[in-house]
Parts: C-alpha cells; structure tokens; sequence
C-alpha cells in the first residue's frame, strides 16, 4: 500500500497561561481520533502533547494534503478551542487563523508535516520505524542544525559512510519569508554541503521543508516550515515546528538523529517569541512551567505493521537520564543567556521581532527622531 503519515499540530488552549491543554481537552481529541479510525478515514492515530500544543499523529491512504483528512484535524481542534472557550483557558483556538478553509490546512495556522511511502514486505523497508519532533515556544528553522547534523556529518551519523547512505541526501529548503507559494531549492550533501549551511544558518527565513535518500529516492524527513506572522499579519505565537523522520536500515539509527539535540542550541523564541535561548529535549506531554519559557522539544518514535497500524507502544527518547544533563545544560545557557536582558544576541533583532508590541514601542519613538542641524564652525575674530 501507498501509506500516508500526517502530523498536524496546534496550540488552542491552555490551562494557566500558555502551559498544556486540559485533560478534557485532550480526551475529546482523542476521541475524535478514535471514530476517525472506526470510519475509515483513518488506520491509526496518536494524540499527545509538548507544551500548549496538541498533535494529532496519523496513518492513512489519502496522501498527502488530504482535504478530509486536514478537515478532521481542524475540526477536531475546533471542537477543543470549544473546550477551552467555556472553561476559560488562555489562547483559546490561537493558532486557528482563519474562520474556515475549504481545503487542507496548510496556512491556515497549524503546523504540517507529511510524508508518504511504499509500505510492504517487499519495500526497500519491511520493517518501517519512525520518529515525530514536536516543538513548543521556538520558531520554524529549530531543526536546521540538528537535521544537518544528522543527514549530512559523519561526526554525527557514522552510518553516512556505508553504502546505503554514502551518496548522501537531498535537502529540500524552502525560503520562509515567500508567501506567494513555497519557493523551495534542492541541494545534495556532500557536494552542496557549503551551500546548505550557508542557507539554514538563518532559521528565521530559511528552513528544512523535506530530506530524501540520493540512493533509493525515499523521502526520508519532513518539516513544518511557515511562519504564523507571515500568514497572520502580526504576533499569534510562535510557529513551534513538527518533523516526521524515517530511521534505520537504509536511513540514520535513532541515536545518530537524537545526539545532535544534546548541544541544546539556541533558536529564536521562548516569551514572546523574542528572545534567542537553547532548546531543551523533553519527554512527551511536558508543560512549559520552568523558568524562561524555555523552548521545548519531544521525540516519540513508533513502528508501524503491516496494516498500517502503530505498534502496541510508542517510545518516548527523551524520557531517559541521558537526557537530564543535557536539560541542565539547557537551564544553565538559558540562566546566562537571559541575565543579558534585552540587550544585543539575548534578543532577537527589531527585523525579526514577531511580537508586535515590541515593534510598535520602536515605531512610535522613530517618529520623534529629528535630524540634528549641522552646526557651522564659529568664524574666528
């Protein structure tokens, strides 16, 4: 079968701020889920949480940019921004960002991610095993560094070296800041490696949309890659990105992709959106309740059976003391990042500044600028 995996994912509602859903909430999603799979519609789907923000993780046969798929995930958020509107929870349908779309979702607010594969015993794949990313309080390129790492450096993937994946991968980056249509160009790692870190050094323009294997022409990863701003006109949160990637066999092992996240490097986001801080590997359905609205990210990895159908378990990767230290590396480059304050690195610069107050502050001070008059030198007596 032609299996389609979705992850759509979406903040609607918080209890306290903008912390994690409610349990009723996400029973209602879960819900909605269930008779998704009993209609038909979906094989299998997972509900979990990073943060404030829901994700819906499915498998179907639709492909990609399914409108009934999409549609049951924005309704299904619809029907938990209800939840969160009668019980008075902050943000409620916040990254909802238009009154209806007619098709799928894809700029209408939450994030993306889609990939579709041959799914048999015959397949390059028998066994299929993946991993989904969700991130909280960060912003659309969070995992261009990490992604990098892990798809096109031998330090960090030994596994590139053998013949399955010594031809390497094609990147797809798409130019964020184009909302006319996704502008996106294909480089090949080795050989354009320059080139694509050159792109994604930015994360705020420019992101990883897509990997695919040069030596099966699989679709190996894909990324979520909008910006809320851009779609919405002004500040509703930050993008808070979702990634499906495939792993081992002909792809990287789980612990080539995770290790890159042990740097917990920094990104653009945290209160506001504004602020540049580390991002801090968590176990699945963590609350943003530390200090600093640190950005957060999760990682839950599934195997799939021949029907479709998830595995009877999940893994969750970071839920394990490996991770602990790089937490308290997370806290202590947050403690020193933020005891800048708002000055220079430690916040993002006016240009990026997604929080529209800021922005307004500064405009309003640029209209009282004067041009100094040039004061001639006094003729000497």
């Amino acid at each position: 079968m032609r299996l389609t995996l979705s992850v759509i994912k979406a903040d609607v509602g918080s209890i306290g701020g903008h912390t994690k859903p409610s349990s009723r909430m996400m029973a209602t999603v879960d819900r909605e889920v269930g008779k998704a799979i009993a209609n038909g519609l979906l094989i299998d789907g997972f509900v979990c949480h990073t943060g404030d923000d829901i994700a819906i993780i499915m498998t179907h046969t639709w492909g990609e940019g399914d409108v009934e798929v999409h549609q049951f995930a924005w309704k299904t958020f619809l029907a938990a921004t209800s939840i969160a509107k009668t019980s008075g929870l902050y943000g409620a349908g916040q990254d909802l960002l238009v009154d209806a779309p007619s098709g799928n979702v894809r700029g209408a607010g939450p994030a993306v991610a889609e990939l579709s594969f041959d799914h048999s015993l015959s397949s390059p794949r028998p066994a299929e095993s993946f991993m989904v990313f969700a991130a909280d309080k960060c912003g659309p390129g969070a995992y261009n560094l990490p992604l990098y790492l892990a798809f096109a450096d031998p330090m960090y993937c030994a596994g590139l070296m053998l013949p399955p994946m010594i031809k390497g991968f094609r990147f797809h980056v798409i130019d964020m800041d184009h909302t006319a249509g996704d502008s996106v160009i294909e480089l090949d790692a080795p050989a354009d490696s320059y080139h694509i870190a050159a792109l994604l050094r930015d994360n705020e323009r420019f992101g990883i949309d897509r990997i695919v294997s040069r030596t099966h022409n699989e679709v190996v990863a894909a990324v979520s890659a909008q910006r809320l701003h851009s779609i919405a006109g002004k500040y509703t949160g930050k993008d808070d990105p979702v990634a499906i990637v495939r792993n081992q066999g002909i792809f990287p092992a789980p612990e080539e992709i995770v290790s890159p996240f042990a740097k917990a490097h920094f990104v653009g986001g945290d209160a506001r959106g504004s602020h540049v801080m580390p991002l801090m590997p968590v176990p699945l359905n963590t609350a943003v309740t530390g200090m600093y609205c640190l950005p957060i990210v999760s990682c839950t990895g599934f195997s799939i059976d021949k029907d479709g159908r998830f595995s009877e378990s999940f893994t969750d990767f970071f839920d394990n003391p490996a991770w602990d230290e790089v937490r308290r590396l997370a806290q202590r480059k947050a403690i020193e990042m933020r005891s800048q304050g708002w000055s220079g690195a430690a916040m993002l610069p006016y240009s990026e500044l997604e929080y529209g107050g800021f922005r307004d502050t500064v405009s309003s001070l640029l209209e009282r600028f004067q041009v100094r008059e040039e004061r001639r030198p006094e003729a000497a007596e």
